[in-house]
């Protein structure tokens, strides 16, 4: 079995493969702690699971939150005795980067593309709904040339909520109409279809660059409640970033491949 981690700003996703199945899944929040505690933190989520720690022989993780990162790689190892395999540009990652300073493109993003290659082909954009709203762009050659990043829902609730001592926190669902007749109704209003309007404008000017009309593929937390308003979003894959982890390990480790399909 596999062990793949997204280490994120907002939350870290843990998933446990066996073989090509995710057979667990748990999305936590993102918080400093030591590896001391994230060892026994492992430790009960695969007791809660049923799985035995001598099952996982293989770990892989993704970040993009340095000061997180050391302590979940020790806690692998103490929980697990194995070491965890990070993402990064000295990986063979299967395609070229084009990005014009590649040490700048997040781990995630790389992932998201590794990923919606070997499911949807080339060219493609993969919208990732997490902290951050990015869009990735793999071109006809198969090669990540880069894309877009704005602020995530999220992040602009945040604000505005923090900014506005009036206006009441609202959960993400769509209103009745986009002419909101409540404060309520207007804010998830602006949200939803505004957000949903932002993938869709960022889709249209890619593809007018690329001279194609790519499939685009959604993923992240909020991609299911945007997806439903955007004009441009194919297919929703929530586990595309766990999925790209999984092949990268298989890829970077086939002498390690043949025990954590067992």
């Amino acid at each position: 079995m596999l062990l793949v981690l997204d280490v994120g700003n907002t939350n870290t996703v843990v998933g446990i493969y066996e073989g090509e199945v995710l057979r667990h899944s748990w999305r936590l929040m993102s918080e400093r702690r030591t590896a001391d505690e994230l060892t026994i933190f492992l430790l009960n989520l695969m007791q809660m699971a049923g799985v035995a720690p001598s099952r996982i022989r293989g770990a892989i993780a993704a970040g993009v939150v340095p000061p997180l990162e050391a302590p979940w790689q020790e806690g692998i190892r103490n929980a697990l005795n194995i070491e965890c395999l990070k993402v990064g540009l000295s990986l063979d990652l299967g395609m070229e980067i084009r990005y014009r300073a590649p040490a700048e493109v997040g781990a995630d993003r790389i992932v998201n593309a590794v990923a919606g290659v070997a499911k949807f082909g080339f060219p493609l954009i993969i919208a990732d709904f997490g902290t951050a709203l990015t869009l990735d762009v793999v071109d006809g050659d198969g090669a990540y040339l880069g894309g877009t990043i704005a602020p995530g829902l999220s992040v602009s609730m945040e604000a505005l909520f923090g900014k506005t001592a009036k206006l009441p926190k609202v959960a993400l669902e769509a209103p009745p109409s986009v002419i909101g007749r409540t404060t309520m109704e207007s804010i998830q209003s602006g949200i939803l279809f505004g957000y949903a309007g932002l993938v869709d404008s960022l889709a249209r000017r890619i593809w007018a660059e690329l001279g194609v009309r790519t499939p685009l593929v959604a993923t992240g937390g909020q991609a299911l409640a945007v997806a439903p308003f955007s004009e441009t979003i194919g297919t929703v894959e929530p586990w595309l970033t766990l999925e790209g982890l999984r092949l990268l390990f298989l890829r970077n480790c086939p002498d390690r491949s043949a025990h954590v399909l067992a």
